[in-house]
């Protein structure tokens, strides 16, 4: 008795290596996408909250001053703009144009929570407030403290900076804005109108095209 072994047709394996990595790409797409959003809303949304607080001596007193995120830095937010904006252009480019804006999206997280990080321990902030309020450049704020919304703003530009690296690894796969023009990777070819017989300026059009205007074989 004789065995025949099933050999897989070649053309299967292929078909099926190509859902598959079309199906990675959308889930890549679909994490960078939300990972990338939330992480900008949530390195702005810290950025406007109060990151640090103490006490200025004023006139024999004790003054209490807060410091807002953008009052200590400015990066993290401008930053986390920036990367919004390189999420939506990576699908107006291809190839190296995309390669680029992700390098960018991935550095624009990556900034983010340096910034942040090393924001989480300033008092320049507060201390210029301090010398405002007292009208003496020498005083310094006293009781100083800090709160985690620093570490909140270095969490959303660490969203970020992954997304960058999903579209750095994964971009080539993804659409783009005029993948819905083309078809097999060639422009398409716009349908000829219908001839008119009884205008000869479309007769003598479809001449040029090299058609039948008479719809004969």
């Amino acid at each position: 008795m004789e065995y025949v072994t099933a050999v897989p047709h070649p053309r299967t394996d292929a078909a099926a290596d190509s859902a598959g990595s079309a199906k990675g790409g959308r889930r890549s797409l679909a994490v960078a996408l939300f990972f990338g959003a939330v992480g900008a809303a949530v390195a702005l949304l810290a950025s406007r909250q109060e990151w640090c607080s103490g006490v200025a001596a004023v006139a024999g007193g004790k003054l209490p001053l807060t410091a807002k995120g953008s009052d200590v830095t400015g990066v993290p937010a401008a930053l986390a703009i920036v990367g919004l904006a390189a999420l939506v252009a990576v699908f107006a480019v291809r190839r190296a144009g995309r390669i680029l804006v992700a390098a960018l999206l991935a550095l624009s997280g990556a900034g983010a929570v340096a910034a942040a990080v090393l924001g989480a321990g300033d008092s320049a902030a507060l201390d210029e407030k301090a010398a405002e309020a007292s009208g003496d450049a020498a005083t310094t704020i006293d009781a100083l403290t800090h709160t985690a919304w620093p570490y909140v703003a270095a969490a959303g530009g660490a969203l970020i900076l992954i997304a960058g690296i999903l579209a750095v690894i994964y971009g080539a796969a993804w659409p783009s804005m005029g993948g819905r023009y083309e078809r097999s990777g060639a422009p398409r070819t716009p349908r000829a109108k219908p001839v008119d017989p009884d205008r000869p300026e479309d007769l003598w059009k479809a001449l040029d095209r090299g058609e039948d205007p008479t719809g004969t074989a």
